[in-house]
């Protein structure tokens, strides 16, 4: 197994921050399937452009262990200007236990090395427990922006 970025104990068991690699991209799909997040696996989820992504930003796709399941993973991108926290998901049974603190500032700190000086995340407004999660590590709502996408397909 890799190296691990951080180690918290968390109530009886352990939580192994380490950098996903191609090899957990069936155990990502799976956790983005339970977690209720929604995935393109035909095109930009697709295990190639996965494994490009980590290829090229291997310090900013994280997964949360216990022991040798991924229960949790935070996907940061960095323009060379701002930061991004792209996805965030924790496993239903493991949630309200801190996972996704340790895992968003684990992502802080790898996009805070690249030279980021303003971190984003992009939050549906329905969801209630990722906007008031954000809101408690320090994020503000920017109410005056909208965000608009131009996509080549809906797999993009």
């Amino acid at each position: 197994m890799s190296t691990f970025l951080k180690v918290k104990k968390l109530d009886r068991a352990m939580v192994y921050i380490r950098r996903l690699t191609d090899k957990d991209y069936d155990s990502l799909l799976t956790l983005w399937e339970k977690a209720g997040l929604s995935c393109r696996p035909k095109g930009r989820d697709s295990k190639e452009a996965i494994q490009k992504q980590i290829e090229e930003a291997p310090d900013l796709f994280l997964g949360a262990f216990l022991e040798e399941e991924l229960v949790g993973c935070i996907i940061a991108s960095f323009d060379g200007r701002k930061g991004w926290i792209n996805r965030l998901a924790v496993l239903p049974e493991h949630r309200r236990r801190g996972i996704a603190q340790i895992l968003i500032s684990a992502a802080d700190e790898a996009l805070q090395k690249k030279g980021a000086q303003v971190i984003g995340a992009l939050i549906f407004d329905t969801n209630e427990p990722s906007l008031e999660l954000f809101q408690k590590m320090g994020y503000k709502i920017a109410e005056d922006i909208l965000y608009l996408s131009k996509r080549e397909s809906e797999e993009s």
